[in-house]
């Protein structure tokens, strides 16, 4: 399974950025995609997560300003992120699991290579 991220870049507080995450490859077995996102100097953490089934999961910073959603004929996930703030500048990473818990990193296999988002004014 490959993953390709687009869409981060530099905004001021308030805007919104759309990341998309294109998965390729294998993906038949993948049963969960996520969001991570890490900044310097902390730990990576989950932002947002997606079931095959249609479940999600949201951080709590994030709880009504992202938004995770999946086009099943592209087979992308997109995390909308919407009145983004400066605490939410990082790296962020589209990951897929195939099998285990959907909050544990170490259950994700397959990562992109990452995608900065800066949100400074």
């Amino acid at each position: 399974v490959q993953l390709a991220e687009a869409g981060g870049g530099s905004v001021q507080p308030g805007e919104s950025l759309r990341l998309s995450c294109a998965a390729s490859g294998s993906i038949l077995n993948v049963i969960g995609m996520g969001w991570y996102r890490q900044a310097p100097g902390k730990e990576r953490e989950l932002v947002a997560m997606r079931n095959r089934g249609g479940g999600t999961y949201y951080a709590d910073s994030v709880k009504g300003r992202f938004t995770i959603s999946r086009d099943m004929a592209k087979n992308t996930v997109y995390l909308q992120m919407n009145s983004l703030k400066p605490e939410d500048t990082a790296v962020y990473y589209c990951a897929a699991r195939e099998s285990g818990g959907a909050l544990r990193a170490k259950d994700y296999a397959y990562w992109g290579q990452g995608t900065q988002v800066t949100v400074s004014s």
